[in-house]
């Protein structure tokens, strides 16, 4: 399981525009092998991929806005060669998409994108928040509306457990229904207070075990961990995370 933790890069934004590659190196000299690209700050993915190449750093999965994925796919297709990634995923949605007409034509454009890049060996995945549990589709959450299968055009699952557990659902028995749908699992964990924010994976009140014992048996190929704001140096949030994953791993094994 350690080969599949990545470190989501949202979670060190103001890191990397200060220094993009020293932030690879040290994420790598804490021991992560893999990073799940998040914006490149105005960097050349060329270069960056470069230093990835040198620091031995594998890519799970870009996120990518969906305005860039209908209108600067090719651009985004160059990225995933450069960065050895099968995997782009739309991160989040503007607040006017978050209606049932704005779901149905992301479902709609996901599809589409999806059509064209299939036969590529790519995947087009869908990243959520807790917005997509507030609005029903046809009897059901915007979110499984957007991800219903499409054996032609399939949009993969990438089910972030802080958003499922804030929403008021459980993450464990809420992912149950993606088995081999989600390559990219997003790990993230929620306080265990009243204010109910972001954690370090281990700290929070979020179990992680089952959750990643359902992962191993589930089809899942990366676990992307990420803390979207941190009370301190965010390289020592990810670093507690990475110590305590693979403590849960570890007790996982038996």
């Amino acid at each position: 399981m350690r080969r599949k933790l990545a470190a989501q890069l949202y979670t060190l934004r103001n890191e990397l525009k200060r220094d993009f590659p020293g932030t690879l190196r040290e994420l790598a000299r804490m021991g992560w092998t893999a990073v799940q690209i998040d914006g490149l700050h105005g960097n050349d993915p060329r270069e960056i991929a470069a230093v990835m190449n040198e620091m031995g750093l594998r890519t799970a999965g870009m996120h990518v806005g969906l305005e860039r994925m209908k209108h600067d796919l090719p651009a985004v297709l160059e990225e995933a060669r450069l960065f050895g990634t099968r995997d782009f995923i739309c991160h989040s949605l503007p607040d006017s998409l978050m209606n049932p007409e704005g779901y149905a034509s992301v479902r709609r454009d996901l599809r589409e994108v999806s059509a064209k890049v299939a036969e590529l060996g790519l995947r087009v995945g869908y990243h959520n928040h807790d917005f997509e549990f507030r609005t029903q589709m046809e009897g059901r959450y915007a979110l499984d509306y957007v991800l219903e299968p499409d054996a032609e055009r399939p949009v993969y699952a990438e089910i972030d457990t802080f958003w499922v557990k804030k929403a008021g659902l459980d993450p464990l028995s809420y992912i149950e229904a993606y088995a081999n749908r989600m390559p990219i699992l997003h790990l993230k964990d929620m306080t265990d207070d009243d204010a109910r924010t972001f954690a370090a994976i281990g700290t929070g009140s979020i179990d992680f075990v089952p959750i990643l014992s359902w992962g191993e048996r589930s089809g899942v190929e990366w676990y992307a961990v990420e803390q979207d704001y941190c009370p301190g140096n965010p390289l020592d949030s990810l670093a507690i995370s990475f110590d305590n994953l693979l403590r849960m791993e570890a007790e996982i094994a038996g």
